[in-house]
């Protein structure tokens, strides 16, 4: 390989070529790597070049040794190949692809490279991949928790048609809070929202507004479909067995501030007065509806729940930690 300097005569037409992007830079060099022509370069590096200049002096020396073995590659083989490299340029990381060629003049070879800053799109990338990890994730904790709905549906149930019933209601649970989740773009849902979205199907339309009082938290994904299934059990119940089943819709679901041992939490608290004040009602002992309230939910949001049945009345109370909520505002 000649050490003459390479003059890349012509180099214009492939320049006018390569510069018709925004953000393009060319760089030139000879057999030697040696620099010796630069167009378009960004403030940070034209503050470096100087005709002669090498890629250690541009990019770095870390850089600069990557590029000169690939770029020695490229002059021996005349493949093409491309680079990347991560600038700090001001305290801000800034992405650079190299598309790096072997050109030939007069028997003597050099190199064209057109440089290109990827930083957006490489950021995009990242966030994509970021997200689609993220959905592939709750996917699959959204089929395991249906999964769980399924069996424990099928073990409480003694014909089809009641298992398609209990879990088709399951699964419209299930839909409406992950509406609210997706809608969010994946951060959660207000309790205030799931709770109607929750109650609207079973709520009579005679007994006006839905009695939603207190903290209208902000839950974090996990908690709102958990929470979700509760309220679901209960508002089925109560339209089946409780309160509204017996012609009254004297339920109230309250959020306040609690703790759990030292740690900031809420308290969600169901009470619901039925028509008899004597009936203690009953949750069958082996009920997946009991089995949701008492151990499911709770476990799942590391909090803890207690449900309890006295005369004329169904009190179910679910604390759930600071980690699962956040409080934007107090009512």
């Amino acid at each position: 390989m000649s050490g003459t300097p390479f003059t890349f005569e012509g180099k214009a037409a492939m320049m006018e070529r390569a510069l018709g992007s925004a953000g393009i830079s060319i760089l030139c060099q000879d057999a030697r790597l040696s620099i010796f022509y630069a167009e378009n370069l960004p403030p940070y590096f034209a503050a470096r070049f100087m005709p002669g200049s090498t890629d250690a002096g541009l990019f770095g020396d870390i850089h600069g040794q990557y590029l000169t073995a690939l770029k020695h590659k490229v002059l021996e083989t005349g493949i093409p190949n491309n680079a990347e490299v991560e600038i700090d340029v001001d305290g801000e990381m800034r992405t650079y692809e190299l598309k790096i060629q072997r050109t030939s003049e007069r028997g003597t070879h050099g190199l064209l490279s057109v440089m290109t800053e990827v930083t957006e799109s490489r950021h995009r990338e990242k966030v994509l991949k970021s997200l689609l990890r993220e959905l592939s994730h709750r996917s699959k904790n959204l089929l395991a928790i249906i999964q769980g709905i399924a069996t424990q549906t099928a073990r409480n149930t003694l014909s089809l048609d009641s298992f398609l019933l209990k879990f088709r209601g399951r699964l419209q649970s299930l839909s409406n809070s992950q509406d609210l989740i997706t809608d969010s773009s994946w951060r959660g849902a207000y309790l205030f929202e799931l709770a109607e979205k929750q109650f609207a199907p079973y709520w009579p339309e005679t007994s006006g507004s839905m009695p939603i009082y207190g903290i209208n938290a902000h839950l974090t994904p996990n908690a709102a479909v958990h929470l979700g299934l509760a309220l679901h059990e209960l508002i089925v119940n109560s339209a089946s067995y409780g309160a509204i089943a017996g012609g009254a819709a004297s339920i109230t679901l309250n959020c306040r501030e609690a703790a759990i041992g030292d740690r900031r939490a809420i308290e969600i608290a169901w009470a619901e007065v039925l028509q008899d004040q004597s009936e203690v009602h009953e949750f069958s002992d082996n009920s997946f509806g009991r089995t949701v309230l008492e151990r499911v939910v709770p476990s799942s949001v590391n909090g803890k729940a207690e449900l309890n049945l006295v005369p004329g009345r169904i009190e179910y109370r679910l604390t759930i930690p600071e980690t699962e909520f956040e409080i934007f505002k107090r009512i």
